[in-house]
């Protein structure tokens, strides 16, 4: 009995082969915007394929002449359209077509096939960054359908903000990789997130998009940084963080070294802050003396200011130990064992 599942017919030896060409094409990258290579292929193939009638690409390919046939073949049609060495290109869908590759696979492996040339060919790379563009056309299907989400408010947010904060940090002493980049994640959720609320605001004049958000950062980064985008000179961190502080107080139209400061952060960071502030500004001032353990605990900040040593930081390591030797004295192993 004859198997029909495969064509068992074997070409001439001397006979070409062809070509299979599967050209592949990103979502995030504007259609039209092919490589080179890309465009070759598409101009001297003997025929395009595409299942997919409303393929994004298909307006820009007709504009450059290039005629699409709307064919889904299977493996066995497609090895049989190369016959004679002709070149077929097969733009898949986004989810690209399994059945097709599986096939050609098969038929590859069978070894009762003389194969095409198989090529897989980018016509468009993500650059990096590119899964941000997914990230901000997920949270605005999410801002629109989702009954929680599209009730919340930046003041609702508020405090998602700050948890999230914290335990970025918590996953940075961990030196957890894995919880790192989660809490990163979730930290950028909430930057996206305000960003796609800010779009709704009431007053178009103070509505504002995450582009606005990334390109007034980007400035930003550029403006203070003369010394990698323009002619400043800084030989140090020290240069660099005196440069910036200047920046900042030109920008912000500061009077004092302390403008700009948040005073709901924890207590040992803003007296940390105030205390870099006035070394880095130049202002000549004693610490206020008093009684009691605020002005103690006020000391303290500013000397490990002085040395180069967050006390939040050094505080919350301190406590963290005395959270273990607690556990310790329970009798219980220490917390992720």
């Amino acid at each position: 009995m004859t198997d029909h599942s495969e064509p068992t017919a074997t070409p001439d030896a001397d006979e070409p082969t062809g070509r299979i060409v599967l050209l592949t094409t990103s979502h995030r990258v504007a259609p039209g915007v092919l490589s080179w290579p890309a465009w070759q292929i598409l101009h001297a193939a003997d025929r395009v394929l595409c299942a997919d009638p409303g393929h994004p690409q298909l307006p820009y390919l007709r504009e450059a002449g290039i005629e699409v046939v709307f064919e889904s073949p299977d493996a066995h049609a497609l090895v049989e359209a190369c016959a004679g060495g002709r070149t077929v290109v097969v733009l898949p869908g986004g989810e690209g077509d399994r059945r097709l590759t599986d096939g050609l696979a098969r038929l590859a492996g069978s070894g009762r096939v003389s194969m095409p040339d198989l090529e897989l060919l980018p016509g468009s790379y993500d650059l990096p960054g590119a899964r941000l563009l997914d990230l901000v056309q997920v949270m605005d299907r999410v801002r629109r359908e989702c009954p929680w989400t599209s009730r919340q408010t930046h003041r609702g947010l508020a405090k998602y903000a700050i948890e999230e904060a914290y335990e970025l940090v918590e996953a940075i002493e961990d030196g957890d990789r894995e919880e790192l980049r989660e809490e990163l994640g979730d930290v950028l959720l909430q930057v996206v997130f305000h960003a796609r609320i800010a779009e709704e605001h009431e007053d178009p004049d103070e509505a504002f998009s995450i582009d606005d958000v990334a390109g007034a950062l980007v400035t930003k980064l550029i403006h203070r940084h003369p010394h990698v985008f323009g002619d400043a000179k800084a030989e140090t961190p020290e240069d660099v963080s005196a440069h910036w502080q200047r920046t900042k107080a030109v920008e912000k139209r500061r009077e004092s070294v302390t403008d700009g400061i948040p005073v709901g952060q924890p207590g040992l960071a803003l007296a940390a802050k105030l205390a870099g502030r006035a070394r880095t500004g130049g202002v000549a001032v004693e610490l206020p003396r008093g009684e009691g353990i605020g002005y103690e605990l006020l000391e303290l900040a500013a000397r490990a200011e002085a040395a180069g040593i967050d006390p939040e930081t050094a505080l919350r390591a301190a406590a963290r130990a005395y959270r273990d030797a607690i556990r310790a004295a329970e009798g219980l192993a220490e917390p992720g064992e």
